[in-house]
């Protein structure tokens, strides 16, 4: 009897339902020739949501969710919800109160014609960054003292604790077992933040577990240099939730920008939340010229960890085969309509 997967669908704001329209063709075309059924739940959470009903995301959907293998999710975000109230209602709540520990973030060059660095070749980026998820500034309140004075001061800490950096480190280290290079790179700024000396003593602690895996070490914004300068110096980085966010951001463009990268959200042995890391892109919605390649590879990625190995690496090698053809010269948004680039990649993923 085949497997059956439960999978929640959000679609979300802005472009999140045209990239999630062609997600979705993939993600059934795959699952008719792998073989394996699929139940899908849509939620309808998001900014439209909350203007109708002023609903963020219940408990019963949290509790429903919870039961399912997997959330695919498009995106959120938009400007008539006050900054930062639906993506962290959202994405956020997924996240945190999931206990989704790790934001995994692959960046990948296919072909050198998408990178913007010279003579950088596939070759020179194949690295993965493993993100902290649920720890740092994020989850913070943020505490405003004589607000709208010329005394105000602001503070937001950044706060880590010994059981979330050890399993974050861990993961990583697990991780760069399974690469070829076996390589990984902690990435802080413990000589300015201090608090951050507990990433460098657990990951020097954990690494004596891991003979086989070569470690190093780099200050952010040294670390932010190389992966513009050397990029081919990177394997598996492991780092805290604020730098992760902005270094993979510079990884996503060096890859081909940010209609191609993608993410998990995982806790080893629960459901995992994936997605593309672009934003919702509200001045194009409905215009059909977002890239949906990101939110193909978060299928992929999802693909992966619900076990289904030849499903995602028969969709990660239709975006390589796309990209690599010279069918598509450019990743930009427009040069190709929505729906277009999802024909193009269902075309290789049926060959």
């Amino acid at each position: 009897m085949s497997q059956n997967y439960d999978i929640a669908v959000i679609a979300g704001d802005g472009v999140g339902p045209e990239v999630m329209r062609e997600g979705l063709r993939v993600l059934h075309a795959a699952a008719e020739r792998f073989g394996f059924g699929l139940n899908l739940t849509e939620y309808p959470y998001g900014t439209e949501h909350w203007l109708a009903t002023e609903e963020i995301f219940p408990e019963s959907a949290t509790r429903e969710i919870v039961e399912q293998d997997a959330i695919l999710l498009g995106a959120i975000g938009d400007p008539r919800a006050p900054v930062g109230l639906i993506e962290r209602g959202v994405i956020g709540h997924l996240r945190w109160d999931l206990d989704l520990f790790v934001n995994l973030r692959p960046i990948k060059l296919y072909h050198e014609r998408f990178c913007p660095l010279k003579d950088k070749t596939p070759a020179d980026i194949d690295m993965v960054v493993v993100r902290e998820n649920t720890e740092d500034a994020y989850v913070q309140q943020p505490v405003f003292e004589d607000k709208g004075t010329a005394d105000e001061v602001a503070s937001q800490a950044m706060r880590y604790t010994r059981a979330g950096t050890e399993r974050i480190i861990r993961y990583a280290f697990e991780i760069a077992m399974t690469r070829p290079r076996k390589e990984l790179l902690l990435i802080d700024k413990a000589n300015a933040v201090r608090a951050q000396d507990l990433y460098t003593r657990v990951f020097a602690e954990v690494a004596e577990e891991y003979p086989e895996v070569k470690t190093d070490h780099a200050y952010i914004d040294a670390a932010s240099m190389w992966m513009i300068k050397n990029p081919e110096r990177f394997d598996v980085a492991v780092t805290t939730n604020l730098f992760g966010d902005i270094l993979t951001d510079v990884g996503a463009m060096i890859q081909g920008g940010m209609g191609l990268a993608a993410s998990a959200n995982v806790h080893p042995g629960k459901l995992g939340l994936f997605e593309p890391i672009h934003g919702s892109f509200p001045k194009a919605t409905g215009q059909n010229t977002a890239n949906p390649l990101a939110t193909i590879s978060a299928v992929a990625m999802m693909f992966e960890y619900l076990g289904e190995k030849d499903a995602a690496v028969a969709v990660d090698g239709a975006i390589a085969s796309l990209l690599q053809s010279g069918t598509v010269t450019s990743l930009k948004a427009g040069a190709y309509g929505t729906n277009e680039l999802g024909d193009m990649v269902l075309a290789q993923l049926n060959k």
